[in-house]
C-alpha cells in the first residue's frame, strides 16, 4: 500500500506545486493516507492518476475552489485538463471519496487552514443540546473544547 500512496501523493504533490499551494498539497496527502487505511482501500484499483484527481477534485469541492470568488480557483474543467484526466472519473472518484470519508463542504477536518477561522463548522460544538459557536464562549471552555478534539484551535 505505501507505494500505491507515494505514487498517488507523487502526482498531487507535482500538481499542487505547479497549480494550488502547500495546504492543498498537505490535505492531499492526508486524504491519501486516510483512503489507504480503509480496508479494503479504494487506492489499490485503477490508475494512481485517476485517484489523484479523485482526491483533488474532493478536496476542491470542499474548499470551494471551483468557486470564482475563491483564492486559488480553477474550474473543474481546468483541474482535470491539467492532471490529464477526463472529468467525468475526477468526478467518480470525487463522488467515492466523498462516501467512503463522510465529506461535505467546509467538513473541519478537510478545510484549509487558511480558511479555518471562517469556517462556522470548525466552531460550532454542543452545549446542553445546543449548537453554539465556542468562539464566544468562556476561554476555559474553549481550552476544554480544544482538549477534547471538538475544534482545531483555541481561538
Amino acid at each position: 500500500m505505501r507505494e500505491r500512496y507515494e505514487a498517488v501523493t507523487e502526482i498531487t504533490d507535482e500538481f499542487c506545486r505547479e497549480h494550488l499551494n502547500e495546504e492543498y498539497a498537505e490535505l492531499s496527502r492526508k486524504m491519501a493516507a486516510a483512503l489507504s487505511r480503509k480496508r479494503p482501500s479504494p487506492l489499490e484499483s485503477g490508475r494512481a492518476r485517476s485517484w489523484a484527481a479523485g482526491i483533488l477534485y474532493a478536496l476542491a469541492r470542499v474548499n470551494f475552489l471551483f468557486d470564482q470568488s475563491q483564492e486559488p480557483r480553477m474550474s473543474a474543467g481546468e483541474l482535470c485538463e491539467k492532471i490529464s484526466v477526463s472529468q467525468s472519473t475526477a468526478s467518480n472518484k470525487s463522488r467515492e471519496i466523498w462516501g467512503r470519508l463522510g465529506l461535505m463542504q467546509l467538513h473541519p477536518d478537510w478545510c484549509l487552514p487558511s480558511m479555518l477561522e471562517e469556517n462556522p463548522l470548525a466552531w460550532i460544538v454542543e452545549v446542553n443540546g445546543l449548537p453554539v459557536d465556542v468562539r464566544w464562549m468562556p476561554r476555559e471552555v474553549q481550552e476544554e473544547a480544544y482538549r477534547l478534539g471538538l475544534i482545531p484551535y483555541v481561538p
